[in-house]
């Protein structure tokens, strides 16, 4: 197991690490809509998806992968009635790769926020390590 973690990865806000790399796989910790540098929250549940969508593809470029090595998200929202708008947002980042996906409605987020995602995808070397079994 291997905590990676560069400068340019958001800072985490408690005790636990950004993002965990285990025998080819990375875990990442749901991120929220919290912009790294201004601290700011964005208004609409567009803008809160994209922010948060963006993040987890920084985390992923600094840990060595990419959005295309997704292989599941869990996203949690603040209100199922927002699933369309995030869905909207969530097809457009991603375009023909499809991650597995669990979304998880729940009565609040942390600080506000009205989504939260977390990822698990794998390292491009093991990749090819998966394909020949």
């Amino acid at each position: 197991m291997h905590v990676i973690t560069t400068p340019s990865m958001p800072k985490a806000n408690g005790h636990y690490s950004q993002c965990i790399a285990h025998h080819g796989i990375l875990y990442l910790s749901g991120q929220l809509p919290i912009d790294p540098i201004s601290k700011n929250i964005p208004a609409t549940i567009e803008e809160q998806t994209d922010l948060t969508l963006q993040k987890i593809e920084v985390i992923l470029k600094e840990a060595g992968s990419s959005k295309n090595n997704i292989l599941q998200t869990r996203v949690y929202i603040a209100d199922v009635a927002l699933w369309a708008q995030v869905n909207d947002r969530y097809a457009l980042f991603f375009g023909d790769h499809k991650p597995a996906r669990c979304i998880v409605p729940v009565p609040t987020l942390h600080y506000g926020c009205l989504i939260e995602i977390e990822a698990t995808a794998v390292l491009p070397d093991a990749v090819g390590l998966q394909s020949r079994s």
